[in-house]
């Protein structure tokens, strides 16, 4: 199992220094959110990858239903050639409290859920190179060679890590078709990650290579506590365990913890 944090708030220098930290402490990624209208996540990951070397750079999550399928390509591939390939795209739908009506965002769900799709199609066309051509319900790109950018250092694809609400046919399949899932459901338990775990080996199908499973959750600060409430979710089959303090009180608090590492297991 890997282990990864998610920056509650802060800057990008806040997340340059946090990262680094996060790094010498052992930690295998770093994360943050992407709000409608705040502190830009694209720029918190570019200053962070300027600071480190090994460490994964993500978002916690990207709702790529309110974005521009081609300026998410871009950043994202700038980024992976930034870090070195680094990179670890998280998408959804998104929250609605988060914004998305005071700025005129989508909020029908079905349509939603008709944007992120064709967003990943997209995403992961550009990524390829050009030429490139999609027609969708909602958007329409022909080829250009116009200064495309560096293809992405990870092949075939940066990894994608989709949100899936477990128990929903449609989302589920969304997500098994990428790189990793992101559970949406009410509680985790190891018993649930087992379920999923069965499922999506089952659904996939041999040979269809690894798989992530991620559970986000807190754990405790004592580290052998911590531990111990994460062990029984790598056994069920969970790849990364994300820990995510959205109500940490402030910036120290946030370090203390980074600097207290990963609950590695044995």
């Amino acid at each position: 199992m890997k282990f990864g944090f998610t920056l509650p708030s802060g800057d990008a220098r806040t997340a340059a220094e946090t990262a680094a930290i996060a790094e010498q402490a052992g930690w295998d990624g770093f994360f943050v959110w992407e709000p409608v209208w705040g502190v830009d996540a694209w720029v918190c990951l570019a200053a962070a990858a300027m600071r480190t070397e090994r460490i994964k750079l993500g978002t916690m999550l990207t709702p790529l239903s309110r974005m521009r399928p081609w300026k998410l390509a871009s950043e994202t591939a700038t980024l992976d050639n930034l870090s070195g390939g680094r990179v670890i795209l998280s998408v959804g739908l998104g929250a609605l409290d988060s914004g998305f009506a005071e700025f005129g965002e989508v909020t029908d769900r079905r349509t939603r859920a008709e944007l992120l799709d064709e967003g990943l199609a997209i995403l992961t066309g550009l990524w390829a190179g050009q030429p490139f051509s999609f027609e969708g319900k909602h958007y329409t790109v022909r080829p250009t060679e116009f200064m495309p950018p560096d293809p992405p250092v990870q092949q075939p694809r940066i990894p994608i890590w989709v949100v899936g609400a477990w128990g929903r046919l449609k989302s589920m399949a969304r997500a098994l078709r990428y790189d990793g899932l992101l559970p949406h459901v009410e509680a985790f338990t190891p018993e649930l990650v087992a379920e999923m775990r069965r499922y999506a080996d089952a659904e996939r199908g041999p040979g269809a290579g690894p798989y992530d499973i991620v559970v986000e959750d807190e754990t405790p600060a004592d580290r052998s506590a911590a531990a111990a409430k994460v062990a029984p979710y790598a056994e069920a089959g969970a790849t990364w365990w994300l820990d995510s303090y959205w109500e940490l009180g402030g910036h120290e608090e946030v370090l203390a913890r980074v600097k207290a590492g990963p609950p590695r297991l044995g």
